[in-house]
Parts: structure tokens; C-alpha cells; sequence
């Protein structure tokens, strides 16, 4: 089909569209005035490149023509046509702008609906929520026009061109053009009218597009202030604000010039307390209601205010995404996401990286959250072009002339739509763009327009191709993933003035992230650190049906069998796919509960919270649940239902008896409970919990007893332990037992052995080739002297060994004591000297395989859920029962899972163990290399055992995917290390 070459244009991104105007939905006669044209009646056929569309396709017989019925909104990829495909930062396509490639998948689409009498009598528009990548529109067979900026939304006037009766319109989309190479965004790439398409029917006069503003006074008063930027014709506007039982709060009328109503007394608008008024604009025969939230944002100091208080973001960057239905969401699926957030204490979202769904910043205004809203910019494939000299690239297009007016649009489309939005704190002019005269050009268009919001762009941060930054206009220092030394220099550097934000960080990629807790220190600790946003909100996947053992099979990078991608780096989110939590979300619930305990007198009783809540008081959100317990055992429990303590200050509780119970491995758990309904979560949620120790942790005294005659036995490959209840067989060159048998049971399956490799964590995706190098993966033992001795009522058994791998030297060197009593138990003691020209490593310890229906496990440790060093703040000690195949955490791509942090006790089955000191353990069905080599859960095959895992230490899980460098107190590498253990 021959169309104008608009889509290879850059100085034609719109043709006969309306101008852009804030999204509202307009009402005549107490209904909505639009039709909704979304559906599964549209008819739809797909063609390898543009030129392969008929002409005038709408006038052909579309059953000839293979067209299909289609549902809109959908993604052309979730039904069957073209390539599914996940790239991160390579673009899809050769990078030759403005020009898309010759074979430009199309997709032709062909809507018929009627108009009565009365609506074809009525101005009418055509509102597309998103497109992707852009359009051309007919509507009974006349040219419309042709739009772009997939997730913006495009409005035509459509007025003279309809009928009363039956009319068509006919709708041509192409997957890529120009405005490609600004939309590389790290997610799945879809195609198609992917948000809903109304027919807006309007009256002669009306309001087109407006801005509410509402400026507070010193004195406490505000007004709520309307500026009219497009009226059509001469209406007389009547504008009312009520508040939020409907009671009118003033009311004024305007021919189009600018009004202003006084709030004398304003209940402020924030995140925590979302109070919203309505403001009714009425224009002959149509009204529209706007709500508004009043507040005010500044920045002093170094902070970021509210109302006048300082805030701090605890937020996630979230993608409209679904695994059934891809980059088209509903209504449902947002609230879903925001009420799990808010379940979760999340106050702030970041819209990655462009305009989420039209109304998703007004559920984000009613509910209660912080907002960046961000531009559709995204550029970062120019950062992979071509160089033989290391020149830098993403300057191309930030710093060309030629972008300026595409740059410049796609940020009035973003502040337009979203300007009323009580929600939105921050306009973001895109993401990893580079930087150059066309951002700071659009930021200063940003700051003309709206000076009542902050300006935030990361990528400012970077110089590129020479060019000096002029920041002048933004208002924070963004970052991504700056480690924790960085954040403090920042933080402590005087001329440093601008609030920071870590505007991705802790990528909770995987098993992860593991660092959270040492980041949220620093922002409660300085005030110019004031939040951070994760990375990212959810796994991104498309579901390709069931397994045969039950699992959903979601795919992710290069099962499509595309090129470019990415692998599972999109799989990188606090949820899964379907939105079940990861363990890594509810880490970061704990770590932004809204109580913290700070401190506690035992001998007063009494422990000290800090209400860490930016506006609202303990005595209208919290109510506490203590239980204090010794081994697991409930010594007492209790409520503390009122207690009054101001957002950002401390106050001391008391507790009863806490004194008299406290004691070794005694712990106190406040738990904090939600005590009134708040928007989307209800009384009884638990909002978080402390647990503190009532003692000083100290060694074990490790012993087995005597009980009882062993013999011992030798031969060339063996020493041989029996009593009346063992036979027990320890490898000379395996320095370690190769048989148990205990009662006549076999207690293990295989030779026990010295571990040093786990199934590489997503956030393991760079050190893994180091660990590899060193021979992690493949430890051998060298056995150099093994020795027995019977002591009567024990067998001593010495043992010199190292660990190596194939040519490598060793990189662990032992002496080995193990005791073995008549009762069948086992005590190890280790020394080892590491080579510290070595990496740290992933673990040290045992590897026992038992038999498969060992799978009762119980413990005293951190749970119930998964924990490592420095991923345990969802945890808290207790004694757990449990099994083997509760302890999974089965992620997509199979990983290190399901470890268990300072465990006191373990038992798996038959054998039990424990420490000098705490150690972790995990059971699995799985072994680590299973777990290491295949891609996807639903491939995993079960070993037929249980492979339980006793560690004297496991590096941390961290969140070094894309964020910083595991910190160097979680990483295993001691020089020399001491383990006692008992097992038996």
C-alpha cells in the first residue's frame, strides 16, 4: 500500500491530530460521553512490510482478504503474528535514522461502528490511548491523519467525515518508524493498538484542555486555581469544588479567562493521606470532573518537601505489563499492581520509561502514591554503535538538531496529559538518552509550563562527544546503582546542594536484592538522600501455557528464537510474572515498614520506636503485636493498641515482663499491624515487624557424648566405624564419610562432600566467570594424610586436605578432626587457610545426599521464607517445621534458592546438625548443577534425593545484575576459617 512517508519524517510527527490536551473523560447528562470502540469485533490482518497492504484495503472483501476478527486493545505478538522479541539496550532494528527497515511488518486493522441521529449531530473525536509505533487513520474511506509516540495518546477530530448509520474506520499500524530509535525501552517489544480507542462525542462549546494549579498561602488558606488553555467557541463555564463528601467548597464562572476558588481551611493532599477534592467544570450541555489534590512540593536545604515536610521515596519503577496479554493492561490488572504496592509500603512509582496507562496516575492520586512521570524517551541503543576508537556515543541524537522537535514533543505530550494529576511530584525527560542542547531545551519548556513540579533526568550526569552539561534547570542528583560509598560522599559533600535519588537501584533481579538494608540506612541517616526507586516492579514474560508437572511456562529473552535479546534480563522484578511475590519484595516491605525499632532498656522494660511515617501518627495507623519466645518456645504475648507518636519521632513503649524473660536465644517480635481501613488495604494487614535480640549471642560449647563402644576397622581405601547401632565408612580420599548407616537405615546416598559452588543467583551474572576461573565449580579433593584413632567411646579421625580444581593450584587447604560416637554422632573440626589470591567464594561447607523421602525438615534460623547475609530482613528467627518442597522458591530461571541464614538447628529427616557458630543450610530435590545448567523451572528433573547443604558460609546474593559489586562484609573471604559442627 502506498501511504505518504510520514513514518521516516522527523519533521512531520503528526498530521490532523487535535491538540494535546490533560486526560479527563466528559459527561453529558450525568453519562460518559464517549463510545468505547474496544473489542474483539475488529477485524485484522497482518502483512510482512507496508507495501504488501492492499490499497484501500477497507473497501475490499475482508474474508477474501484473510482478515480475522482482532481484539482491540491487544498486542499483535500475544496473537499469533510477527516475532515476540526482549532486547535491553540494542536496538531491533540497523541504526540508520530516521529510516525504518524495508520490510516493515504492518498491520491492517478495520472497525465498523454506528452513530444515531443525535451523535452524528455532535463534534466528534477519536482518542487512541496508545499505538505502537504509528498510525495512519481513514474513516469511510477519507484520510484522517497519522500519528506517533506509542505510549502517549493521539486525539482527531473526525466531524463531517461520519454518517448516521454504519461507518467504518480503518486503522493502518507499522512496527517501527523514526520514532523507533526514541522508544528503546528494556522490555518486550510489542506492536498494535495496544490501549483502548474511544469515539468522544462532544457538544459545539466546550472545554478542550486546562491546567489546575493549587497555591498555599503561609497562612495555611489555598486556592485551587484554573487556567483555561483551549476553550472552543464561547462557553460560559460554571466551575464548583467540593470535597470529599460532596460538600461544596465554592464555586466561580469564567468565559474562558482564568478563575481561582479559595479553600480556607484545606485538608493537604500526600501520599500516606490521599485527600481529594472535585472540581466540576461545566460548559453548556457537558461537564468534566477534575479531582485535585491540594498540596505544595519544594526543595530546601538539600530535601524534598510536601506540605512543608520533608519526604522520602520509597518506591519501584514499574512497566504496564501482562504475561497474557503483554504491554496491554486494564483497569483491573493497574489496581492490582498498586494494591499490592501499597500492601508492600511502597509511596512511590516511577513510570519506566514512558506514560503508563492513561488513568494509572489517577489511581495513583486517589490511592496514594508519589509519582515520576516519565517521558516515551528512551535512546540507549546509540550507545552500542560501532566505534573503532572508543568514541562515546549516546550524545548522537541528544546533541543533533535534527531530534529536537521529536524530543521536545514526546515531553509536552507527557506533562500535558498527566498536569492535573495530584500525583506527579516529578516530570522525567526520559531515560538513558544521552544528553545535549535538545534535553535542556525540552526541560526548560518543562519548567516554563509547570514550575510547580520538580524536573529529574539521570543521564544529565554523563558528558558525551565533548559537550558541556547545563543542568541548571533540574532539580535533583540522579543516579542509578551508585554503591554506598558514593551515596555517603555525596550526602556529606557541602557543595553538594541538590537532593539525591537513586532513580534505579537494588536490581531485584532473581534471588535478590541483597543490599537493601545498607542503602535504607543511609536515607533515614541523611536527609539529601531522600529515596529510591526499585528495579524493577515485576518479571517480564509471556506465558506459553502449562507444563506436564503444573508449572506455567513463561518465556522471557531469546525463546522466541529472536536477534538481538537479552536472555532473562527482563525477568528482574520484586514479582513474577503473574504477580505472586518474590521473596525479594516482601525484603523490601520490612525494610520500608513505617515503624522502626530504635532501641531498648531492658531493665526499664521498655523499647523505643520511631515513627519513620512522613505525615501521619502511630495513634491513627498502628497498633502493635508482641510475642517474646525462647527457642521457639512463647513465653507471653500481647497488644499495644494506642500509641501517639508524630510521623518522624520517637517514643518509648512498654513492654510487660520484658525484663524478667529476657535471656540466651530469648527475642521479642513487634509486629506491626494496620489499624484503621486506608485506601486499597484493609484493618489487620501486618505493615512490617522488629525483632530484637534479649541477649548476647555467644559460641556454642560443642561436644558429642560417650555413649557407648566403637570399633574401628581399616582397610586401603577405608576406616570403618561400628557400635551395636552404626556402620559408618569414612573415604581416605575423600576426606569425608561415604557411607551412613544407622539402625540398619541408610542415612545417606552418596559420599559426603566439601562444597564450594552454588547455581549462580541472577545476581552472580558477573562474578560467575571469575568463580569459574578459579575452579569453584569443579572442586577436587586432595587427601595428603588421613589417621585414625579408637578412643574407647570415640573414633578420632585426622584428615590433611586442599580443594583445587583442574589446572589451578589449591585454593583451600584443611585439617580435618572428626569424633563419631556409638550413638552415630559426628562432630567436625576444621581449620582452612584460603589463598587470598583467589576470588571470595560462593560457599563452603558439606554436601549430603539423603534419601528422598527424608523431606521433614525442621529448624531454628531465619524464615520462613528464604534468607542469606544480607537478605533476611523479611525473616526473623524462629523454630520452623517445613519440607523439602516448601523451601523452594522456584524461580523462572532456576538459581540458588531456599538457603536458610544463622541457623542454630537444623534437622532434615533422620540427621540433625548444629554449629559452634550459627551456619545456613538449604534441602533441595535439586542438584546445584541442575540448577546451574538448565534455563527455565519447567526443565528441571528431580535427582531422586535430597541434597542437603550444611554451610559454614555463603557469599551474599547482592543485586550486582546491573547494581554495584557485592559489599565486601558479605562476601566469604576469610583467610582462615574455624567450624565446628555436630551432625547426627
Amino acid at each position: 500500500m502506498k501511504v505518504q512517508n510520514f513514518y521516516e519524517n522527523l519533521s512531520t510527527l503528526h498530521v490532523g491530530t487535535m491538540d494535546n490536551r490533560c486526560w479527563y473523560v466528559p459527561k453529558q447528562d450525568g453519562r460518559e460521553s464517549q463510545i468505547l470502540l474496544s473489542g474483539d469485533d475488529w477485524k485484522f490482518a497482518w502483512y510482512p512490510s507496508v507495501e504488501e497492504v492492499p490499497e484501500h484495503f477497507w473497501e475490499k472483501d475482508l474474508e477474501k482478504e484473510g482478515f480475522i476478527n482482532m481484539e482491540v486493545p491487544s498486542c499483535w505478538q500475544m496473537k499469533g503474528f510477527g516475532q515476540k522479541q526482549y532486547t535491553n539496550v540494542r536496538y531491533p532494528i540497523p541504526y540508520d535514522p530516521p529510516y525504518a527497515p524495508g520490510e516493515n511488518p504492518s498491520g491492517a486493522y478495520v472497525k465498523d461502528f454506528t452513530l444515531t441521529e443525535k451523535e452524528a449531530g455532535e463534534r466528534q473525536f477519536l482518542y487512541f490511548e496508545g499505538v505502537d509505533s504509528c498510525f495512519y487513520v481513514w474513516i469511510n474511506g477519507e484520510f484522517v491523519g497519522y500519528s506517533q509516540v506509542s505510549h502517549s495518546p493521539s486525539e482527531f477530530e473526525i466531524t463531517g467525515k461520519t454518517k448516521a448509520g454504519s461507518n467504518r474506520m480503518a486503522v493502518l499500524v507499522l512496527k517501527w518508524c523514526d520514532g523507533t530509535y526514541l522508544e528503546d525501552q528494556d522490555k518486550l517489544r510489542f506492536s498494535g493498538i495496544f490501549r483502548d480507542v474511544e469515539l468522544v462525542l462532544r457538544p459545539q462549546e466546550f472545554v478542550h484542555d486546562f491546567t489546575v494549579q493549587t497555591p498555599v498561602a503561609e497562612d495555611g488558606s489555598a486556592e485551587v486555581t484554573v487556567r483555561f488553555d483551549r476553550v472552543e467557541g464561547d462557553p460560559e463555564i460554571n466551575c464548583t469544588l467540593t470535597d470529599a463528601e460532596g460538600k461544596e467548597i465554592g464555586r466561580a464562572v469564567s468565559n474562558g479567562e482564568n478563575i481561582a476558588i479559595p479553600v480556607a481551611a484545606p485538608v493537604l493532599w500526600n501520599a500516606e493521606q490521599p485527600y481529594l477534592y472535585t472540581l466540576t467544570l461545566q460548559a453548556g450541555a457537558e461537564t468534566i470532573e477534575q479531582k485535585v489534590g491540594i498540596r505544595t512540593i519544594s526543595v530546601e536545604d538539600g530535601k524534598i518537601l510536601i506540605n512543608g515536610k520533608q519526604v522520602k521515596f520509597r518506591g519501584v519503577n514499574r512497566h504496564d505489563s501482562n504475561p497474557y496479554t503483554g504491554a496491554t493492561v486494564t483497569r483491573e490488572d493497574v489496581i492490582r499492581d498498586l494494591q499490592l504496592m501499597k500492601e508492600s509500603n511502597v509511596n512511590a512509582i516511577r513510570t519506566s520509561h514512558y506514560p503508563n496507562a492513561p488513568y494509572f496516575p489517577e489511581l495513583c492520586s486517589e490511592y496514594g502514591f508519589y509519582m515520576i512521570a516519565e517521558a516515551d524517551l528512551e535512546s540507549h541503543g546509540v550507545g552500542t554503535l560501532y566505534t573503532n576508537d572508543g568514541h562515546d556515543c549516546m550524545g548522537y541524537i541528544a546533541q543533533d538538531d535534527a531530534w529536537a522537535e521529536s524530543i521536545l514533543d514526546r515531553q509536552k505530550r507527557n506533562v500535558i496529559r498527566d498536569k492535573n494529576q495530584s500525583a506527579v511530584i516529578f516530570w522525567s525527560l526520559g531515560n538513558e538518552s544521552g544528553y545535549g542542547g535538545n534535553f535542556e531545551d525540552a526541560g526548560r519548556w518543562v519548567k516554563a509550563y509547570d514550575p510547580t513540579r520538580l524536573l529529574h533526568y539521570e543521564a544529565s550526569i554523563y558528558n558525551s562527544a565533548g559537550y558541556h552539561n547545563d543542568v541548571s534547570m533540574l532539580d535533583v542528583m540522579s543516579r542509578m546503582y551508585a554503591d554506598t560509598e558514593w551515596v555517603k560522599e555525596y550526602c556529606e559533600d557541602r557543595r553538594m546542594r541538590k537532593p539525591f535519588i537513586q532513580c534505579e537501584f537494588i536490581h531485584a533481579m532473581g534471588n535478590g536484592p541483597g543490599d537493601i538494608h545498607d542503602y535504607m540506612e543511609l536515607m533515614y541517616k541523611y536527609d539529601k538522600f531522600c529515596g529510591g526507586f526499585v528495579w524493577e516492579w515485576c518479571d517480564h514474560a509471556t506465558w506459553e501455557g502449562k507444563a506436564a508437572d503444573g508449572r506455567d511456562i513463561f518465556h522471557y529473552g531469546g525463546d522466541a528464537g529472536e536477534f538481538p535479546h537479552d536472555g532473562n534480563f527482563c525477568m528482574d522484578g520484586l514479582v513474577y510474572p503473574d504477580r505472586r511475590p518474590h521473596t525479594g519484595l516482601l525484603e523490601w516491605k520490612n525494610e520500608i515498614r513505617p515503624v522502626h525499632a530504635a532501641g531498648k532498656d531492658l531493665a526499664a522494660g521498655t523499647v523505643e520506636l520511631w515513627n519513620v511515617q512522613d505525615f501521619a501518627d502511630l495513634a491513627d495507623t498502628v497498633q502493635i503485636r508482641y510475642e517474646i519466645k525462647k527457642e521457639g518456645t512463647l513465653l507471653a504475648e500481647g497488644e499495644i493498641r494506642e500509641i501517639t507518636c508524630p510521623a518522624h519521632e520517637k517514643v518509648c513503649i512498654t513492654i510487660p515482663r520484658l525484663g524478667e524473660l529476657s535471656g540466651d536465644q530469648t527475642y521479642l517480635k513487634l509486629t506491626y499491624v494496620q489499624k484503621a481501613d486506608q485506601a486499597l488495604t484493609r484493618q489487620g494487614r501486618v505493615m512490617g515487624f522488629d525483632q530484637i535480640a534479649l541477649f548476647e549471642e555467644r559460641e556454642k560449647v560443642l561436644e558429642i557424648a560417650e555413649a557407648g563402644a566403637v570399633a574401628l576397622e581399616e582397610n586401603d581405601t577405608s576406616w570403618i566405624i561400628t557400635s551395636d547401632r552404626i556402620r559408618y565408612v569414612f573415604g581416605k580420599k575423600k576426606g569425608a564419610f561415604t557411607e551412613l548407616v544407622r539402625d540398619g537405615k541408610a542415612l545417606i546416598e552418596a559420599p559426603m562432600t566439601f562444597e564450594t559452588w552454588r547455581a549462580p543467583v541472577d545476581n552472580d551474572r558477573n562474578v560467575r566467570q571469575v568463580w569459574e576461573e578459579a575452579g569453584y565449580d569443579r572442586p577436587w579433593i586432595r587427601v595428603y594424610d588421613c589417621t585414625a584413632e579408637n578412643a574407647g567411646e570415640k573414633v578420632r579421625i585426622h584428615c590433611e586436605f586442599s580443594i583445587a580444581s583442574v589446572y589451578r593450584q589449591p585454593f583451600l587447604r584443611a585439617k580435618a578432626l572428626w569424633e563419631v560416637n556409638a550413638d552415630g554422632q559426628i562432630k567436625l573440626t576444621l581449620d582452612a587457610d584460603k589463598d587470598m589470591t583467589f576470588p571470595y567464594m560462593p560457599r563452603f561447607g558439606l554436601q549430603l545426599v539423603l534419601p528422598e523421602d527424608q523431606d521433614q525438615v525442621e529448624y531454628i534460623g531465619y524464615g520462613p521464607t528464604e534468607s542469606y547475609q544480607d537478605k533476611h530482613r523479611a525473616c526473623w528467627v524462629d523454630r520452623f517445621t517445613t519440607t523439602v518442597d516448601e523451601l523452594l522458591e522456584d524461580y523462572v530461571k532456576p538459581q540458588e534458592n531456599g538457603s536458610h541464614y544463622h541457623c542454630a538447628f537444623v534437622k532434615v529427616g533422620e540427621l540433625k546438625a548444629e554449629g559452634k557458630k550459627p551456619l545456613s543450610f538449604n534441602a533441595s530435590y535439586y542438584t546445584a548443577q541442575e540448577l546451574t545448567e538448565k534455563m527455565h523451572n519447567y526443565e528441571l528433573e528431580k535427582s531422586g534425593h535430597v541434597i542437603w547443604h550444611l554451610d559454614y558460609g555463603m557469599s551474599g546474593v547482592g543485586s550486582n545484575s546491573c547494581g554495584p559489586e557485592l559489599l565486601k562484609q558479605y562476601r566469604l573471604n576469610e583467610e582462615k576459617m574455624h567450624w565446628e559442627l555436630v551432625i547426627g
